[in-house]
């Protein structure tokens, strides 16, 4: 049972996590003790510049990665004591991702490539056909079924990224900088996209460097430095609050 606070269930939940890397005889400390909350229906911004642990945080928020301490549930339940095939079959059910780099398979068509999600689940053939229609419709694209990658924008790549990452129905939705490779219109359109996801009861977890997009679109964000959640930002009713400021060290002892 996925836990509840603030009236919402917690779909995904990170308490106390942390991930280090061994690089040589030094420890990188990408993420160091983050606790994360994402409640069902929620647009959750993962915030922070080059290097401060967003895309490791990113991999942890989408069960790519385990941590190397800490505990990390998704629908309630603790990954750590999960093997990596049930672990892949709860994250194909629960999350679809939006790569920044589309990350479409060039010898697949645009309707080969929405419809693996589901093969991968066990959906059948005719279940499979009458799903990809039906997103490729919701994304605009269904003149584009059978064209190969290299044959559309970039625009039209990352809107077949969404169709694919919505291909089994997952509650979460979680997008790595998803206008970072598109020019401001394509990217506003594609924001639009998330954000009518958003209102359809989608949960939408988006990693980005840019500010703007995180308080434009989020409802919370985690703003990360040097692998710490710096501070917790929460919109209502078109304001913003801080909602929590983590001091350094120096500053506490002020």
């Amino acid at each position: 049972m996925a836990s509840k606070k603030g009236g919402k269930e917690n779909i995904i939940h990170l308490h106390n996590v942390t991930k280090y890397y061994q690089m040589g005889e030094a420890v990188v400390k990408a993420v160091d003790g983050i606790d994360i909350d994402v409640k069902e229906g929620s647009f959750v911004a993962v915030m922070g510049p080059s290097g401060s642990g967003k895309s490791t945080a990113m991999n942890l928020v989408g069960s790519l990665d385990m941590p190397t301490r800490g505990h990390i549930f998704l629908d309630g339940e603790d990954i750590s004591s999960m093997s990596e095939s049930d672990l892949a079959q709860l994250r194909g059910e629960h999350v679809g991702f939006i790569f920044q780099q589309f990350n479409l398979i060039p010898t697949l068509t645009v309707k080969e490539n929405i419809a693996l999600p589901m093969g991968l689940q066990g959906y059948d053939e005719f279940e499979r056909e009458d799903r990809v229609l039906e997103l490729l419709k919701k994304v605009g694209l269904l003149d584009r079924a059978n064209h190969y990658p290299n044959q559309i924008s970039g625009g039209e790549q990352q809107r077949v990224a969404i169709a694919r990452a919505l291909a089994n129905d997952p509650p979460v939705i979680l997008a790595d900088e998803p206008t970072g490779n598109l020019d401001t219109h394509t990217g506003e359109r594609v924001m639009d996209v998330l954000k009518q996801l958003n209102k359809e009861g989608k949960t939408i977890v988006m990693v980005t460097h840019d500010p703007d997009l995180a308080k434009a679109y989020a409802d919370i964000v985690y703003w990360l430095k040097d692998g710490k959640i710096e501070k917790i930002t929460h919109k209502k009713n078109g304001f913003v609050k801080e909602i929590k400021r983590v001091l350094k060290k120096d500053e506490r002892r002020k």
